[in-house]
């Protein structure tokens, strides 16, 4: 591999016009499929057999009204005032057009739904009085009855005392008396069915009296749009339709906004924060090359790359439905790793400039070297994000295979592009003062070493770590990133909604409005899809409905609950359950399984679907998950750190160096984005759970970032150890070779994936905030610091192998060591690709 890499950047950098057309044509390639094949992205993220999701089905076929997807728009005066006739009018008239839109199934009018509820209510006082009438009435005509009863048992009782004749007309009197007597109780009993049946109607209108579409104080009205088509099926055009029906023109004095299950925006993919992130990379770049020249090559070859992964891998939007979120994380990757990639290769090419190597033999020589580093380095994140697809999570597997592309293509253009651009460049890859230095002194080739730091013109170098410094070293790393990590054990994940759509979005105000004027769980209703054994209808329908919803209602955290809709076949009836708290509270989902843990001993079934619900499984789900996904990149990272390093302590130290790492990274995501800790100075408007597929994200990204810093780090240790240098003074001078450009490396990928935490959306400042922190942790303190503190205390231990293991595994030159050896024959100390 380092030899074919040799030839290529010598080839790249002769033929410099060739490569730069032929990326250009990647680019037209790539863009011309992005413009026919792009459909769109999607705003929802589903798991396929959730609990949700078979409720759903069984809605399709029983109540298919109610399974599609559904979102509200809310009306609001902005003076607070009561709306107007003519303002409801207006409303109601917007509404009913409303359902002519594509794939619109109802459109209710809030007014008219209020005045149906107090026509209900009106109806039932009116038979209540009617009931009440009835029963006065037959109070009557049972006290005549029971009085001409008494009356004619009297005559009877005297007609047979004296033996009269009367007797027989008495009794034929009193026949005719128990008649009226069996006609009368009939009709009580009619009239105590009919008042047991007003007072369930009753009932179960006052416990879904709080569920309201109009305010109490008239302020602002909430219109129901349902559509024919399920959530993941429906097209995002109707939802503009929707959108664009109801805000296209403004009604005097009435806010309109929409709620997130329609109006969810598709994140940026750069603004302001992110290109402020790429000018700190760029200042960086500057300041470690010193020359504008190589400075713009990294990042020319991000973008680069960013642009050609990303048009070919939308261009698949129409075929694989891909989250919205996805090419936002490739994005982010690209630029970072693109230009990290690079780095590793200019630096390189500038050491053996410096050293005196010609310049095409010096692009072909660090391409053949940090171009091998860079190419494992790659593919080790490339292979932790295609794990993601063992998980068993389809929007998770799609965007670790969009992420591993981004830094597959990243990896070409690295090896590629940038060598032909140093040979556009020159000897202006170098700054002038190194120019004039090098014109007035040539250095002999091969008489300094590209890679480790002479002990000659370096004396410390010559010295290791004092024991005690090391010892310090590890007690302070690691109760500093326990610390940190202690808030990751209140860790609670979900699914951002309207509440963390950007400050004045339709989404937003949507949202905060209703919770202002309805409260927090309409933000979040729960749909209870109740299953009954036999068939029902009438009064009995209407009594095991209030049945169910009394035991509902019982349950703590439930604020109101209405049935709303019945199957023709009386064996399935829909209700509406509200919350009292938002769709992102604990007792949401405590709520989700306490009614799916609801025995009736009546033999009814209950499923629970809705947002909230979907919400909470996907979210379970992922859990579930996490400790799978943990394992096979535990297991992947000894195994990739077994066979490059050859050791067991060196793979158990930088593995553990990664899990300390990754847990410091849980623990600050939550205090920020969760427990609300300097929430401000990050501009975190919303505090909640955390983004539900965010520990799982960050695992694969992390340990592969991570991988690639402990490769350029301890490859150059190892060298120096296999070529003579004691152990403890081998780790000095491995740490001293690679130290500058993993801090240049590591404040280049903290800036590129801070500038994503100013983003609009709140999934992608947490995901911004998340790696930007990760790789600070694990760059700084874990790789800077408790590796090589570790690697010193363990001494020559670190490097042991068991000799059987040691003739099995393969001979994985990362660093083109050998091709170095073998052009440099003069140096016989191997150097690291990572200088």
């Amino acid at each position: 591999m380092a030899k074919l890499l040799q030839r290529l950047g010598t080839w790249s950098a002769a033929h410099p016009w060739r490569v730069v057309v032929g990326w250009l044509v990647v680019l037209l390639v790539a863009g011309g499929g992005f413009l026919i094949g792009f459909t769109g992205l999607q705003n929802t993220l589903d798991i396929p057999d959730l609990p949700s999701s078979d409720v759903l089905k069984e809605l399709e076929s029983e109540l298919p009204d109610f399974a599609g997807a559904s979102g509200t728009i809310v009306f609001h005066r902005e003076d607070g005032m009561a709306l107007d006739p003519q303002q409801r009018a207006a409303i109601s008239e917007l509404v009913a057009s409303a359902a002519d839109l594509p794939d619109v199934a109802l459109a209710v009018d809030p007014f008219a739904a209020e005045q149906e509820r107090a026509a209900q209510l009106t109806e039932l006082e009116d038979g209540s009085t009617q009931l009440a009438a009835g029963q006065a009435q037959l109070d009557g005509g049972q006290a005549q009855l029971d009085a001409g009863r008494a009356q004619l048992e009297g005559a009877l009782a005297q007609a047979q005392a004296v033996g009269s004749p009367a007797v027989d007309a008495i009794t034929a009197q009193l026949t005719q008396l128990d008649a009226e007597q069996a006609r009368i109780d009939a009709e009580q009993a009619r009239l105590d069915a009919s008042t047991a049946q007003l007072a369930d109607g009753t009932r179960l209108l006052d416990l879904a009296a709080p569920i309201q579409l109009v305010s109490d104080d008239g302020s602002t009205a909430i219109a129901t749009i349902a559509f024919t088509e399920p959530r993941l099926d429906l097209a995002e055009s109707s939802k503009a339709a929707v959108i664009e029906h109801f805000t296209e023109a403004p009604l005097a004095g009435i806010e309109v906004a929409v709620s997130t299950e329609i109006a969810q925006g598709i994140p940026q993919f750069l603004g302001v924060g992110e290109l402020v992130g790429l000018l700190i990379a760029a200042l960086v770049l500057g300041v470690m090359l010193r020359t504008l020249v190589g400075s713009l090559i990294p990042l020319a070859i991000a973008v680069t790359g960013v642009a050609a992964s990303m048009l070919a891998a939308m261009a698949f939007a129409g075929i694989v439905p891909m989250a919205s979120v996805t090419p936002v994380l490739g994005v982010m990757l690209g630029l970072a790793v693109g230009i990290d990639y690079s780095l590793f290769i200019i630096n390189r090419h500038r050491k053996q400039l410096l050293a005196g190597t010609g310049l095409r033999e010096s692009i072909g020589l660090a391409n053949g070297t940090a171009g091998n580093a860079v190419v494992f380095a790659g593919s080790t994140v490339v292979v932790a994000l295609l794990a993601l697809n063992v998980t068993g999570i389809p929007f998770l597997g799609v965007m670790g295979n969009v992420a591993a592309v981004s830094i597959l293509v990243a990896v070409l253009v690295a090896i590629t592009l940038t060598p032909a651009l140093l040979g556009f460049a020159g000897m202006r890859v170098l700054s002038r003062r190194q120019r004039e230095r090098l014109v007035s002194a040539p250095a002999a080739p091969g008489t300094i070493a590209a890679g480790l730091p002479s002990t000659a013109s370096n004396p410390t170098a010559q010295r290791p770590m004092p024991w005690w410094r090391a010892i310090v070293t590890v007690i302070a790393t690691i109760a500093v990133l326990a610390v940190v990590a202690l808030p990751a054990l209140q860790m609670r994940v979900g699914l951002p909604g309207g509440e963390s759509e950007p400050v004045g979005s339709l989404a937003q105000r949507a949202y905060t409005i209703t919770e202002a004027e309805f409260g927090a769980g309409t933000n979040g209703p729960l749909l209870v899809a109740a299953t009954f054994p036999e068939v029902l209808e009438g009064p009995a329908l209407v009594t095991r409905q209030l049945a169910i919803a009394e035991r509902i209602a019982e349950i703590d955290s439930v604020h109101a609950i209405a049935p709303v809709a019945t199957n023709a076949a009386g064996t399935v009836t829909a209700f509406q359950v509200i919350p009292e708290e938002g769709p992102d509270a604990e007792s949401t989902a405590d709520l989700v399984v306490a009614l799916r843990d609801l025995a009736l001993a009546d033999g009814t079934t209950l499923g629970v679907t809705g947002q909230s619900a979907m919400n909470i499984d996907v979210s379970d789900r992922l859990l579930d998950a996490l400790p799978i996904y943990l394992a096979v990149v535990i297991g992947l990272s000894l195994l990739i750190m077994i066979v490059v390093f050859r050791s067991l302590l060196v793979p158990l130290i930088a593995t553990g160096g990664f899990i300390l790492s990754l847990f410091a990274t849980y623990g600050a995501t939550v205090a920020v984005f969760q427990l609300g800790w300097a929430a401000e100075l990050f501009a975190v408007e919303h505090v909640g759970p955390i983004l539900n597929f965010l520990p799982i994200i960050l695992i694969g990204i992390l340990f592969g970032l991570a991988m690639d810093y402990q490769l350029f780090l301890a490859t150059g240790m190892r060298e120096a150890y296999v070529h003579g240098t004691p152990a403890r003074l081998a780790v000095t001078r491995g740490f001293r070779a690679g130290r500058s450009v993993v801090i240049a490396a590591g404040l280049i990928m903290v800036s590129i994936f801070g500038g994503f935490i100013f983003a609009e959306s709140g999934m992608i400042r947490s995901l911004g905030f998340g790696l930007a922190v990760g790789i600070l942790f694990d760059a700084f303190i874990v790789r800077l610091l408790l590796m090589p503190a570790l690697m010193h205390l363990v001494g020559k231990g670190a490097w042991w192998l068991p000799r059987w293991l040691d003739r099995v595994l393969p001979d994985v030159d990362v660093e083109g060591a050998s091709l170095e050896r073998g052009d440099t024959a003069a140096q016989p100390e191997a150097t690291s690709a990572s200088t």
